[in-house]
């Protein structure tokens, strides 16, 4: 008789590193919170595996700024008006072009729409010049189609020019318009387009067809640049402020917060990676309890699920974090690894530095049985060790597949067993059949079916117990150290053996 044994192995294959993004969240201007969000960063990105978004690529992404100051734009714009008056009209147009797209950088208001006036005029003069007469009247148009009392100055502009130009205006209220609707979730807001103000929200508009810069604005509030196809019978825009004016740039990354709103703050956090088309954001703040020193947070999120996956923090003060914490930080959101030097949120969900410590004893606080203190790291004499208890699930699967080891080892022992005594039944056979009278043959062929039994029983027993066992292990969150665990199987000719050891 032969007996065989099918072992599956399942292969653990890495996955990429997810693009992360990492913001600061609480008060934009605190130096503090700016030099070490900086830091964590720094750290971040020095670790050549890690996948990270750059300040300058954040600001550039949300908020372009002009590489050219107002002068600057404005001695382009001197040397494109020469350029057309010596017709070199390529050169002009060229250079036009490239103040435009300056000039939709800067800040909105007065100035802005002063110098964007000036360059679709120039534009509108050289394609004339150009005997582009479709693409004079359009740039004529987008100053009109804001400004529709616009008057061009006699001193500049040549009497055919402006016969042309008073033409588009008076067929300008003929012309097809476009409701264009604007909402703000704070209300009374400012509404720019092109860098025009032209009212508060709710904003209601009969606009040209065409495109339009929309920026959105309330006291310190911006809202992100956008451009808008104005089109159709009606164009209705949405823009949520709250959330937009509490993103900031400069001079980090940050989500403006205010009190009682973490769950808020997250929320945007989430939003802002969806923005970026990061896989995870990292929100680092400077937590401050009523007594004691300050925290530096960090919170993991993961943007397509929207749950919050890892949160730790170190003690500390002043504009510099201490380079140690820094480091196991940095190892305990990209790994899940929490050293000792960290304190991690505990199992209830709540961050340590939300439960203060008593005052009576200082040390090590717990709360649902889990320890969740770390040394001191502003005191050089105090060394603490952190322990906590593996997440529920955590355990079932070292349960699971430590059992299902076993499973597996008893068959084997089984299995050599019933070779025995299939090999002494095979010499007790009388032409391939057992004698009724050979008591003995008996025994060992009711032995047989029992261990043949046994030994199904065994494999099938084990073998869902080690996959149940690694379906756990992927569900579990990793939030604990790796822990010792060891699971050994060996094959030979003559069965198979199996072990477990470790830390349960």
């Amino acid at each position: 008789m032969l007996l065989s044994i099918l072992v599956a192995a399942i292969p653990l294959t890495s996955t990429a590193v997810p693009r992360r993004l990492v913001i600061a969240a609480g008060d934009c201007k605190d130096a503090e919170l700016s030099s070490q969000a900086n830091a964590f960063l720094g750290a971040l990105t020095s670790r050549p595996e890690q996948d990270v978004q750059s300040a300058s690529a954040f600001s550039e992404r949300l908020f372009p700024q002009p590489t050219k100051s107002y002068e600057d734009i404005q001695r382009q714009l001197d040397t494109a008006q020469d350029h057309f008056y010596e017709n070199r009209n390529g050169k002009a147009a060229q250079a036009v072009d490239e103040a435009l797209q300056q000039i939709g950088r800067l800040p909105v208001g007065e100035g802005r729409w002063k110098l964007y006036v000036s360059a679709q005029l120039l534009h509108g003069l050289n394609y004339r010049a150009m005997n582009k007469a479709k693409e004079s009247d359009a740039a004529f148009r987008n100053v009109l189609r804001l400004q529709p009392t616009h008057e061009l100055d006699p001193e500049y502009f040549a009497p055919s020019v402006r016969q042309g130009f008073d033409k588009l205006k008076k067929e300008l209220p003929r012309t097809r318009k476009v409701k264009l609707s604007v909402k703000s979730t704070l209300p009374s807001s400012d509404v720019y387009l092109d860098g025009l103000k032209v009212g508060q929200t709710p904003l209601m508009l009969d606009l040209l067809a065409g495109t339009y810069d929309l920026t959105l604005m309330k006291g310190d509030a911006l809202s992100f640049p956008r451009q808008i196809q104005v089109q159709g019978a009606d164009t209705p825009m949405l823009v949520d402020l709250a959330y937009e004016g509490s993103v900031s740039a400069s001079p980090f990354p940050c989500l403006t917060t205010g009190e009682g709103s973490d769950e808020r703050t997250l929320s945007h956090a989430v939003r802002l990676g969806g923005t970026l088309g990061v896989e995870e954001v990292i929100v680092v703040r400077l937590e401050h309890p009523s007594s004691g020193p300050k925290w530096f947070a960090a919170t993991v999120l993961n943007v397509e699920g929207g749950q919050k996956l890892r949160e730790g923090g170190f003690k500390t003060q002043g504009l510099d974090a201490p380079a140690e914490a820094l480091s196991a930080l940095v190892d305990f959101v990209t790994t899940g690894r929490s050293p000792s030097s960290l304190v991690v949120m505990n199992s209830n969900g709540r961050a340590p530095w939300e439960q203060p410590a008593p005052a009576d004893k200082p040390g090590p606080t717990h709360a649902s049985g889990m320890d969740i203190s770390a040394p001191d790291l502003l005191t050089d004499n105090v060394s603490t060790t952190r322990t906590s208890s593996p997440p529920t699930l955590r355990v079932a699967s070292y349960v699971l597949v430590g059992a299902g080891a076993a499973a597996l080892g008893g068959a084997g022992v089984v299995r050599l067993l019933a070779q025995k005594d299939a090999d002494a039944l095979n010499k007790r056979l009388n032409n391939g059949r057992i004698l009724s009278t050979d008591q003995e043959a008996l025994r060992l062929r009711d032995a047989l079916v029992q261990k043949s039994n046994l030994l199904t029983g065994l494999l099938v027993g084990g073998g869902a117990s080690v996959a149940a066992g690694a379906v756990f292990y992927l569900l579990a969150p990793d939030s604990s150290p790796s822990r010792p665990v060891s699971v050994d199987v060996a094959v030979d000719g003559a069965g198979l053996a199996a072990s477990v050891s470790g830390q349960f």
